[in-house]
């Protein structure tokens, strides 16, 4: 899989969200940003990621996956963080 194919996956599955998808073509990074979290577990958002991906997932297309979901607000504070440590 392409890092684009994932990408398009997750943005089909949940509409109007900010996907940043890294990888190799079988382990992925994914950072999603979207209203959707919003009152969410992490476990729960993750599921929601997944749930876009699992018939890849599934016949192991996809191998491995890492997942970071942020609500808007919650990614303009991690986003400062990052920047403000580097």
């Amino acid at each position: 899989m392409e890092n684009a194919e994932v990408q398009q996956l997750i943005e089909a599955g949940l509409p109007g969200a900010d996907v940043k998808v890294s990888g190799d073509g079988s382990h992925f990074e994914v950072v999603v940003i979207s209203e959707v979290f919003e009152g969410k577990s992490p476990v729960a958002q993750q599921k929601m990621v997944y749930a876009t991906l699992g018939e890849h997932i599934t016949n192991g297309t996809l191998h491995a996956l890492t997942i970071k979901a942020y609500t808007p607000e919650k990614w303009a504070l991690a986003s400062k963080l990052i920047v403000g440590s580097a």
